[in-house]
């Protein structure tokens, strides 16, 4: 390496070990000092207690945040800080769980949806915190809660949407590519030893028999009758009130009101406002978690790989050759 780039590493070794120290003080100083500890140690997920609003430590709010696509891409780390960090969010509800001091929560839906499993994992801790913690749950949904955004706020006391938000799409669907004609027209040959004849069904190499679309629509109708079901429990409408608006379409918010879907117009601070009138909470203290890698360390992260990492036509051709997109269910509203 030439002088520069010994100099950049240099800089960049202090820059990490100052943005370790700083991450360390920041998390001792913005935790519940009664519980610092706990919440340090009680996932593998090292969060930080953000406090938005001080007020008492007896009585808290947190203030938790979805945005982007739902799904599972593994953990952020000093180098890449993820737009949505699934494994983060779900210890940030089991951490909710086991603190007594939070008395409700306020959680804001900016997202199209997306993996059905990860979507269900979200409702089922947060229909587990309402049961075990008798917490009230508001949502606020920003530009867009649909499809998966809209499975996860469904569990709520109280939804509140802008006029202008996109939402709705109750769903399922499940896609993939089918390349076999133009495999053929440049001479591109896909040679398939299998076990059974199913074994590549709804792979792209072939077109999808009957058969095949039959299976896999079995497969769509039961996860969209989950979906359902979640809307009934969640929002305690029939079955047939839900339906009427559950074959797939988009709703504004004055729309999803009308159908049953979400309970006033409003933003988040709406949202947060309406809790603490509603449950008595005007003096809780209003917080949100971060993970240890936000902030200063995911900034130096992208300095660091800006310096050393591969270039962006490095980064797509690995990104083509190591990615697997099979096909899979998803509440996902948009292309994916």
């Amino acid at each position: 390496m030439n002088l520069k780039r010994w100099v950049a590493l240099g800089l960049a070794i202090v820059l990490l070990f100052v943005s370790i120290g700083i991450n360390v003080l920041m998390s001792l100083l913005t935790s519940n000092l009664f519980s610092s500890f706990d919440s340090i140690t009680a996932t593998e997920y090292e969060l930080i207690e953000n406090v938005v609003e001080p007020g008492s430590f007896n009585e808290r709010i947190a203030l938790l945040t979805v945005n982007g696509v739902i799904q599972d891409l593994g953990s952020s780390s000093p180098w890449v800080t993820l737009e949505y960090d699934h494994q983060m969010f779900l210890a940030s509800l089991d951490q909710i769980l086991y603190d007594d001091s939070i008395q409700g929560v306020v959680l804001y839906v900016n997202s199209p949806g997306g993996g059905a499993i990860e979507s269900a994992e979200i409702h089922e801790k947060l229909v587990q915190i309402k049961e075990e913690r008798g917490i009230p749950i508001y949502v606020s949904m920003g530009s867009m809660a649909a499809s998966g955004g809209y499975y996860i706020s469904a569990p709520a006391d109280k939804i509140f949407a802008h006029r202008e938000t996109i939402t709705g799409s109750i769903g399922v669907i499940i896609q993939s590519y089918n390349y076999a004609e133009l495999a053929e027209k440049i001479g591109l040959e896909v040679e398939t030893i299998k076990s059974g004849p199913h074994k590549d069904m709804f792979g792209g190499t072939r077109p999808s028999t009957e058969e095949v679309k039959a299976m896999i629509q079995e497969m769509v109708n039961e996860s969209y009758e989950a979906f359902v079901d979640v809307v009934e429990q969640g929002r305690g409408m029939s079955e047939a009130e839900v339906k009427r608006v559950a074959d797939g379409r988009i709703l504004g918010g004055s729309q999803a009101i009308r159908a049953g879907l979400v309970d006033e117009l409003g933003n988040l601070e709406d949202a947060i406002e309406s809790l603490r009138t509603d449950y008595g909470l005007e003096d809780a203290e209003l917080f949100q978690y971060e993970s240890s890698f936000g902030g200063f360390a995911s900034i130096l992260g992208v300095k660091i790989s800006s310096i050393f990492g591969p270039s962006p036509e490095e980064r797509l051709l690995s990104r083509l050759m190591t990615s697997y997109d099979a096909p899979r269910l998803m509440y996902l509203y948009g292309e994916f």
